[in-house]
């Protein structure tokens, strides 16, 4: 699909794989919105992009800041692409095991937080955007738009104390193919990408060299962490590619859990 007269919408736009798939999307000739809370991050990276590109403060957890963000981009150009790519606020307890070694619960406050947080927040990004695109003139090759979703290879296989977050990624997994069955009569494509273990902002805490040492060792090949670039080449392939529909694609370098 050609984007170069279109814009694009990118939640968590300011963060490791938004940030990507933003400057490379942005080289196709769209006008991008940077969708975040970090401010002085989507600033500087709407000023670094240049070509119309903006930041617009976005919460995720709000329908009203969802809807606003559709509508900026939508006032810049037709909405050709949203890559949903956020992450959100911490939950009000503590996770881990549904049943801890203290013998206590995952309370459902914790549960329901992380899937609002990472599947809710991304079926309303992906249904308001949805919307938009149904508006659009179709291009030569009869296509609106396309969604794009990020899983987890936590979706198909979690490891312990991921019930919350595996299930919601889960629910990403099916939402893609469920998506392009609703939105096909509307030439809208749905796509989800499901990465491994990628080195992004979550691990600015733990510092680059452990967590890469910790975690590029999982992978089965190469043996090192993915680059948020690796994720906004296939971004960019999904948008181009108009046969890629309804599915999830793997992004882990074979790591199984």
């Amino acid at each position: 699909m050609d984007i170069s007269n279109g814009s694009v919408l990118i939640t968590g736009g300011a963060g490791g794989f938004g940030g990507a798939t933003a400057r490379r999307l942005a080289k196709l000739g769209a006008k991008v919105v940077i969708a975040d809370l970090a401010d002085e991050r989507g600033e500087a990276l709407a000023a670094e992009i240049g070509h119309g590109a903006a930041y617009v403060r976005t919460d995720i957890m709000s329908e009203d800041s969802i809807v606003a963000a559709v509508k900026a981009a939508t006032d810049l150009a037709p909405l050709r692409a949203v890559v949903i790519a956020h992450g959100g606020p911490p939950a009000p307890d503590k996770g881990g095991r549904t049943i801890g070694r203290d013998g206590s619960r995952v309370s459902i406050a914790h549960f329901s937080h992380i899937v609002n947080v990472y599947l809710c927040s991304a079926y309303l990004v992906s249904s308001v955007a949805a919307q938009a695109m149904a508006g659009n003139d179709p291009l030569d090759s009869n296509q609106r738009g396309v969604i794009i979703n990020t899983a987890s290879i936590a979706g198909f296989e979690g490891t312990p104390g991921q019930v919350a977050y595996g299930a919601a990624k889960g629910g990403i997994i099916s939402m893609a193919l469920n998506l392009a069955r609703d939105l096909a009569p509307l030439g809208i494509r749905s796509m989800a990408v499901a990465p491994g273990t990628f080195y992004t902002f979550a691990y600015a805490a733990m510092g680059e060299d452990k967590a890469r040492e910790t975690y590029g060792p999982m992978v089965l090949n190469p043996k090192r962490m993915g680059d948020p670039e690796e994720y906004a080449m296939l971004a960019q392939q999904i948008v181009e590619n108009d046969f890629l529909n309804g599915t999830t694609i793997r992004l882990d370098g074979g790591q199984r859990f």
